[in-house]
């Protein structure tokens, strides 16, 4: 009889637990939530219920949760499941009690420390192999035992296998490259050009015009993603296309939703310095390293943009109609 895989789940937040309810219902995986939140720990555990999070789903009775640091050093499979600014250091602080023959996983979405991306900085601190898995999840979806799709990202396609066996008879699909690169970046690029999506939606209830607009958006991001040393069939797989409409064109997204509280004359120099979501922190970053890389700001007319509404006095009725002259000239310049 094969020996069951431990798996430990940074995070029992949102995407975290419904993660590990996914997974809980297969009798070869032992699951912990590992978590700092000690009420969110002692609800999952005396109740079945994560009150804080998902307070109407009853969970597997499988799963449980922890705030222990000890799970780590059984644990074949942790999955990183917390907010990208604190998974670099979160991991740091507990890098002795890793079982170093762990796959690490990470699941956040936004840069680590220097600017860096999170699997670039993990690799740095840990002796642990590290991929990343990314896609167009709602956590609500998940938890609901809707189909969902994600991309690994892995040097090493024993990884993907691993995973693959994992997911086997769940509801989660995944595909699978080599270009950690490209998945870690477009991670972080959908949720910077949803904004631009929810700002054209906010002026304008035209189809034709949101599906243009997410054309050319599209193509800015390749462009951005070749510079950063990512391949194009990656924007195919379900991180980049699956994972930028999930989050440009439903009303779930956070990001998106930014974006037509921008549209609609919601975002103010006040509270512009209070935003904090993985888009707006992301596109300054991007926008300095194609700076530093000497790249032409014709190829990120659109991120500079939306970088001119976040530093306040920019008109955003102009927005759009920026956009489209920018495309229009460059369209001729090349013909």
């Amino acid at each position: 009889m094969t020996k069951p895989l431990n798996l430990c789940i940074a995070g029992a937040g949102t995407i975290g637990t419904a993660l590990g309810n996914v997974l809980a219902v297969k009798e070869n995986l032992n699951i912990q939530l590992l978590s700092v939140e000690e009420n969110v720990v002692s609800d999952i555990n005396d109740t079945g219920i994560n009150t804080v999070y998902f307070p109407q789903i009853r969970l597997n009775p499988a799963l449980k949760a922890t705030t222990d640091p000890e799970i780590l050093k059984n644990s074949d499979v942790v999955f990183l499941a917390i907010p990208s600014v604190a998974v670099v250091g979160y991991i740091s602080s507990l890098v002795n009690y890793l079982n170093p023959d762990a796959l690490l996983v990470n699941l956040a979405k936004g840069f680590g420390p220097d600017n860096d991306t999170i699997v670039e900085n993990l690799k740095r601190i840990v002796p642990n192999p590290v991929c990343t898995l990314k896609g167009p999840t709602f956590a609500r979806e998940m938890i609901n035992q809707m189909p969902t799709a994600m991309t690994v990202g892995a040097e090493d396609p024993s990884v993907f296998q691993l995973l693959a066996n994992i997911f086997e008879s769940t509801t989660i699909h995944i595909d699978y490259t080599t270009d950690i690169a490209g998945v870690e970046i477009l991670s972080i690029l959908k949720n910077i050009y949803a904004i631009t999506i929810g700002i054209v939606d906010a002026h304008f209830d035209s189809p034709n015009l949101r599906f243009m607009i997410f054309t050319r958006a599209f193509n800015e991001m390749r462009h951005i993603l070749l510079k950063f040393g990512g391949r194009q069939e990656t924007m195919f797989r379900y991180c980049g296309i699956g994972d930028f409409g999930l989050t440009a064109l439903n009303d779930l997204s956070r990001n998106r939703t930014l974006g037509l509280l921008i549209g609609k004359g919601f975002f103010s120099d006040d509270i512009s310095g209070k935003v904090v979501l993985e888009g707006r922190i992301a596109a300054g970053i991007i926008s300095e390293k194609l700076k530093e890389m000497k790249v032409p700001e014709s190829e990120y007319f659109m991120l500079n943009e939306l970088n001119k509404i976040f530093s306040g006095g920019y008109n955003v009725k102009r927005f759009i109609a920026n956009i489209l002259n920018n495309e229009d000239k460059k369209e001729i310049s090349q013909s």
